[in-house]
């Protein structure tokens, strides 16, 4: 999205919230901050080291042309001190800032509205209780921008005005547009809108939305609410205004009553990401048009005036191959599709993610949901033309047997939750 790539320079560690990177200007920084509900704040790193005399070595290793800059007679600056998993008296942390005095600090102290703020970072680990006496990591560095975290709260469930049992955290939302890589004009799809989730984030990031959903009731704001204390939606509660509530309704196309199963769009590359989050079959139903027993047939049926579909069971392959079979033919080209794929954790290995020739694999990411169930963030990238070939690519090929077995996915769920059940019965017993 800025033009370039970043590296890590170490190596991931999960127990320190603090991670180096190699980014290659301090623009293509503030570009990602503005975009990342991930990050609290990224910092140009000075120095660090695992003791204070370490950090002290390494800061005066730094190129000082580097420095200099920022350390001018005609500044102002102040130094932030932060310890994660430790709290510091107000003593402890002036003496921390004296001890940096061999900085060539030359500016004056402006502790309301400075121009440059410094940072040092301290790190006590995970353990709430065993925190140790001196930290494991110490970094100091100028700090550049803060991430977007505060849309979490901002744009938080809690808070909004159309709700369903499935609607998707603000976090997650954000992160699946920032997988997306939804940017300013571009026309986001999701096929399992549900209450509009997914495009409030992406319409966030300027980008126009629309959506289609099995369910009349919920593209329509009717019904029984899933709210507590409230019994039935209000006359407002729908897609539309969960956008004008943020004040994105300018980007909001429309919402269908459709079947994704059968797309209702003309032939062509429409959209520029497809965004969605299918229905495992535990809060939401998999439902697609048309009753287990086909006894009338389509042609004939086409004909029928006033004829109510049925809906009849959509078995999770099915729903995921018909969603890939869709992006490969409907996304633009380097379009992405993003989605979550629920994954009974002791059968997963990497060959039941779903493929497309169309479609490159560029992330897999988990998220845990219970000790045995999981879902995976998948991002694909369209990176072929789709042609008539490919219309059913995915019945020729070996992976699909193995993951046919995730159709069971809600029966494995709840059999999980049975036995956790009984076991906390028998617990108690004791």
């Amino acid at each position: 999205l800025y033009g370039g790539q970043f590296s890590s320079e170490q190596e991931i560690h999960v127990n320190s919230p603090f991670w180096i990177l190699s980014i290659p200007s301090e623009e293509m920084a503030r570009g990602l901050m503005k975009r990342t509900v991930c990050a609290k704040s990224v910092f140009e790193l000075w120095g660090h080291g695992r003791s204070a005399g370490e950090l002290y070595a390494s800061l005066k290793n730094y190129p000082m042309d580097k420095m200099l800059p920022y350390l001018q007679s005609d500044s102002t600056y102040k130094v932030h001190i932060h310890t994660f998993n430790k709290t510091l008296t107000q003593a402890q942390k002036i003496k921390k800032i004296d001890a940096l005095e061999f900085l060539p600090f030359k500016g004056k102290v402006n502790l309301k509205n400075p121009e440059h703020i410094f940072w040092i970072l301290e790190d006590y680990g995970m353990d709430p209780n065993n925190v140790p006496e001196d930290p494991f990591h110490l970094y100091f560095g100028r700090w550049i921008a803060d991430g977007q975290r505060e849309l979490i709260e901002s744009y938080s469930v809690k808070k909004r005005h159309f709700i369903g049992n499935t609607s998707m955290d603000a976090c997650l939302s954000f992160i699946m547009a920032n997988h997306g890589r939804v940017k300013p004009n571009d026309v986001v799809y999701d096929p399992f809108v549900g209450t509009g989730g997914l495009l409030i984030s992406s319409a966030h990031f300027g980008a126009y939305v629309c959506g289609t959903d099995i369910d009349y009731n919920t593209i329509h704001g009717l019904g029984k609410a899933s709210r507590k204390n409230q019994k039935w939606r209000g006359p407002d509660e729908n897609i539309r205004a969960n956008l004008r509530q943020y004040g994105l309704e300018k980007y909001y196309l429309d919402a269908l009553v459709s079947d994704s199963s059968r797309p209702i769009w003309r032939k062509g590359m429409l959209f520029d990401a497809v965004i969605t989050d299918p229905p495992y079959g535990i809060r939401e139903a998999t439902r697609r048009t048309g009753s287990q027993k086909e006894t009338v047939k389509s042609a004939e049926r086409r004909w029928v005036k006033n004829h109510i579909f049925v809906s009849s069971s959509y078995h999770l392959s099915d729903i995921f191959f018909d969603l890939l079979k869709f992006a490969a033919e409907y996304l633009v080209m380097g379009g992405r599709l993003v989605y979550w794929l629920p994954i009974y954790r002791p059968e997963y290995t990497e060959e039941i993610i779903p493929r497309h020739p169309c479609l490159k694999l560029i992330s897999n990411c988990e998220q845990m949901l219970s000790s045995h169930t999981s879902r995976r963030l998948i991002t694909m990238e369209k990176v072929k033309e789709f042609k008539d070939q490919d219309q059913n690519s995915h019945l020729l090929d070996g992976q699909y047997m193995p993951y046919r077995g995730h159709n069971s996915f809600r029966e494995k769920y709840f059999s999980g939750v049975t036995k956790r059940i009984a076991k906390e019965e028998k617990d108690n017993q004791k």
